[in-house]
Protein backbone atom coordinates (compact mmCIF):
# COMPACT_ATOMS: atom_id res chain seq x y z
CA UNK A 1 0.00 0.00 0.00
CA UNK A 2 1.34 3.35 -0.90
CA UNK A 3 1.91 6.24 1.63
CA UNK A 4 -0.15 9.21 1.43
CA UNK A 5 0.62 12.49 0.65
CA UNK A 6 0.12 13.84 4.72
CA UNK A 7 -0.30 17.41 5.20
CA UNK A 8 -0.87 17.69 8.96
CA UNK A 9 2.58 19.16 9.86
CA UNK A 10 2.51 21.51 7.25
CA UNK A 11 6.32 20.84 6.74
CA UNK A 12 7.24 18.43 3.66
CA UNK A 13 9.69 16.35 5.61
CA UNK A 14 7.68 15.40 8.56
CA UNK A 15 5.02 14.73 6.76
CA UNK A 16 6.93 12.41 4.13
CA UNK A 17 7.99 10.56 7.76
CA UNK A 18 4.49 10.66 9.06
CA UNK A 19 3.32 8.82 6.15
CA UNK A 20 5.68 6.58 5.96
CA UNK A 21 6.21 5.55 9.26
CA UNK A 22 3.66 4.15 11.70
CA UNK A 23 5.57 4.89 14.66
CA UNK A 24 5.85 8.40 13.41
CA UNK A 25 2.34 8.54 12.85
CA UNK A 26 1.71 7.32 16.64
CA UNK A 27 4.03 9.66 18.13
CA UNK A 28 2.63 12.65 16.20
CA UNK A 29 -0.77 11.58 17.46
CA UNK A 30 0.27 11.43 21.03
CA UNK A 31 1.44 14.64 20.89
CA UNK A 32 -1.35 16.08 19.86
CA UNK A 33 -2.82 17.53 22.78
CA UNK A 34 -2.92 20.99 23.83
CA UNK A 35 -0.62 22.23 21.02
CA UNK A 36 -1.32 23.17 17.55
CA UNK A 37 -1.42 20.27 15.05
CA UNK A 38 1.41 20.77 13.05
CA UNK A 39 3.35 21.49 16.36
CA UNK A 40 2.03 18.01 16.99
CA UNK A 41 2.80 15.89 13.98
CA UNK A 42 6.02 18.09 13.66
CA UNK A 43 7.28 16.41 16.46
CA UNK A 44 8.30 13.01 15.33
CA UNK A 45 10.25 14.74 12.68
CA UNK A 46 11.96 16.91 15.22
CA UNK A 47 12.95 13.65 17.57
CA UNK A 48 14.57 12.27 14.69
CA UNK A 49 16.86 15.37 13.99
CA UNK A 50 17.24 15.51 18.12
CA UNK A 51 18.62 11.82 18.19
CA UNK A 52 20.60 11.91 14.27
CA UNK A 53 18.57 8.98 13.45
CA UNK A 54 15.54 7.26 11.99
CA UNK A 55 12.99 6.74 14.31
CA UNK A 56 13.52 2.93 16.20
CA UNK A 57 11.01 1.50 18.86
CA UNK A 58 13.38 -0.80 20.27
CA UNK A 59 16.27 2.10 21.06
CA UNK A 60 13.67 4.34 22.18
CA UNK A 61 11.91 1.56 24.41
CA UNK A 62 15.70 1.23 25.64
CA UNK A 63 16.52 4.45 25.96
CA UNK A 64 16.93 5.79 29.52
CA UNK A 65 13.54 8.11 30.45
CA UNK A 66 15.18 10.70 31.76
CA UNK A 67 17.49 10.96 28.65
CA UNK A 68 14.36 10.95 26.35
CA UNK A 69 13.10 14.00 28.71
CA UNK A 70 15.80 15.68 28.34
CA UNK A 71 15.76 15.23 24.13
CA UNK A 72 12.37 16.91 24.41
CA UNK A 73 12.63 19.72 26.69
CA UNK A 74 15.73 20.68 25.37
CA UNK A 75 14.93 24.16 23.80
CA UNK A 76 13.22 24.99 21.82
CA UNK A 77 10.69 22.33 23.40
CA UNK A 78 9.19 19.54 21.56
CA UNK A 79 6.10 20.15 23.90
CA UNK A 80 3.82 22.80 25.36
CA UNK A 81 3.98 19.36 28.15
CA UNK A 82 7.52 18.46 27.31
CA UNK A 83 8.48 16.37 30.26
CA UNK A 84 5.07 14.30 30.43
CA UNK A 85 5.22 13.74 26.32
CA UNK A 86 8.50 11.85 26.62
CA UNK A 87 7.86 9.48 29.11
CA UNK A 88 4.37 9.28 27.22
CA UNK A 89 6.21 8.02 23.94
CA UNK A 90 8.66 5.97 25.87
CA UNK A 91 5.62 3.88 27.52
CA UNK A 92 4.12 3.36 23.72
CA UNK A 93 8.01 2.27 22.71
CA UNK A 94 8.02 -0.34 25.93
CA UNK A 95 4.35 -1.41 24.70
CA UNK A 96 4.80 -1.53 21.19
CA UNK A 97 7.90 -3.98 21.83
CA UNK A 98 6.14 -5.98 24.40
CA UNK A 99 2.63 -6.66 23.16
CA UNK A 100 3.43 -6.17 18.88
CA UNK A 101 6.64 -7.69 18.59
CA UNK A 102 8.20 -4.18 18.05
CA UNK A 103 5.95 -3.79 14.84
CA UNK A 104 4.01 -0.38 15.55
CA UNK A 105 1.58 -1.21 12.17
CA UNK A 106 0.83 -4.31 13.83
CA UNK A 107 -1.57 -2.74 15.84
CA UNK A 108 -3.44 -2.45 13.31
CA UNK A 109 -2.65 -4.91 10.74
CA UNK A 110 -3.20 -7.79 13.24
CA UNK A 111 -6.61 -6.14 14.39
CA UNK A 112 -9.61 -8.86 13.18
CA UNK A 113 -12.33 -5.85 13.20
CA UNK A 114 -12.90 -2.30 13.81
CA UNK A 115 -14.22 -3.18 17.61
CA UNK A 116 -10.63 -4.57 18.38
CA UNK A 117 -8.56 -1.92 16.31
CA UNK A 118 -10.17 0.66 18.64
CA UNK A 119 -10.01 -0.96 21.80
CA UNK A 120 -6.17 -1.79 21.01
CA UNK A 121 -5.72 1.89 20.21
CA UNK A 122 -7.79 2.82 23.20
CA UNK A 123 -5.19 1.36 25.28
CA UNK A 124 -2.16 2.74 24.37
CA UNK A 125 -0.47 5.57 26.48
CA UNK A 126 -2.36 8.90 25.51
CA UNK A 127 -4.89 7.62 23.82
CA UNK A 128 -8.84 7.83 25.17
CA UNK A 129 -11.62 7.13 23.93
CA UNK A 130 -12.11 9.97 21.45
CA UNK A 131 -8.61 10.25 20.00
CA UNK A 132 -8.66 6.44 19.57
CA UNK A 133 -11.99 7.15 17.24
CA UNK A 134 -10.02 9.84 15.40
CA UNK A 135 -6.94 7.62 14.59
CA UNK A 136 -9.04 4.73 14.00
CA UNK A 137 -11.06 7.47 11.34
CA UNK A 138 -7.25 8.87 10.07
CA UNK A 139 -5.98 4.98 9.29
CA UNK A 140 -9.03 4.08 7.30
CA UNK A 141 -9.17 7.53 5.15
CA UNK A 142 -5.44 7.74 4.73
CA UNK A 143 -3.77 5.06 4.70
CA UNK A 144 -7.02 2.39 3.79
CA UNK A 145 -7.31 0.30 6.63
CA UNK A 146 -10.77 -0.67 6.87
CA UNK A 147 -11.66 -3.70 8.94
CA UNK A 148 -14.93 -4.13 9.36
CA UNK A 149 -16.68 -1.93 11.44
CA UNK A 150 -14.16 0.52 11.47
CA UNK A 151 -17.13 3.06 10.69
CA UNK A 152 -19.09 1.99 13.57
CA UNK A 153 -16.29 2.87 15.92
CA UNK A 154 -15.05 6.03 14.02
CA UNK A 155 -18.34 7.64 14.15
CA UNK A 156 -18.84 10.96 12.88
CA UNK A 157 -14.89 11.03 12.29
CA UNK A 158 -15.27 8.43 9.49
CA UNK A 159 -17.80 10.27 7.86
CA UNK A 160 -16.38 11.36 4.28
CA UNK A 161 -15.49 15.15 3.92
CA UNK A 162 -16.51 15.83 8.02
CA UNK A 163 -13.57 17.94 8.57
CA UNK A 164 -13.75 17.43 12.46
CA UNK A 165 -10.23 15.86 12.99
CA UNK A 166 -6.52 15.48 11.89
CA UNK A 167 -8.23 12.15 10.08
CA UNK A 168 -9.37 14.48 6.84
CA UNK A 169 -6.62 16.93 7.05
CA UNK A 170 -4.48 16.53 3.39
CA UNK A 171 -4.29 20.00 2.25
CA UNK A 172 -3.74 23.74 3.66
CA UNK A 173 -7.34 24.35 3.19
CA UNK A 174 -8.88 21.08 5.08
CA UNK A 175 -6.33 22.11 7.83
CA UNK A 176 -8.29 25.30 8.09
CA UNK A 177 -11.67 23.70 7.83
CA UNK A 178 -10.52 21.43 10.99
CA UNK A 179 -9.36 24.49 12.99
CA UNK A 180 -12.41 26.26 12.08
CA UNK A 181 -14.67 23.30 13.39
CA UNK A 182 -12.16 23.28 16.97
CA UNK A 183 -12.61 26.55 17.35
CA UNK A 184 -16.07 26.78 17.46
CA UNK A 185 -16.40 23.65 19.24
CA UNK A 186 -14.11 25.67 21.82
CA UNK A 187 -16.32 28.83 21.78
CA UNK A 188 -19.76 26.40 22.45
CA UNK A 189 -18.41 24.37 25.57
CA UNK A 190 -16.77 27.92 26.27
CA UNK A 191 -20.42 29.35 26.51
CA UNK A 192 -22.06 26.54 27.94
CA UNK A 193 -19.75 26.88 31.13
CA UNK A 194 -20.95 30.05 31.25
CA UNK A 195 -24.00 29.61 31.27
CA UNK A 196 -23.99 26.98 33.53
CA UNK A 197 -21.73 29.22 36.18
Amino acid sequence: MAAPKMCIAQHPEADALNARDPLALLIGMVLDQQVPLEWAFLGPYTLTQRLGTDLDVEKLAAMDEAALVGVFCDRPAMHRYPAAMARRVHDLCNLIVSDYRSDPAAIWTTATDGAELCKRVKSLPGFGDMKARIFVALLAKQFGVRPDGWEAVAGDYGTPDSYLSVADIVDAASLNKVRAYKAQKKAAAKAAAAAQS
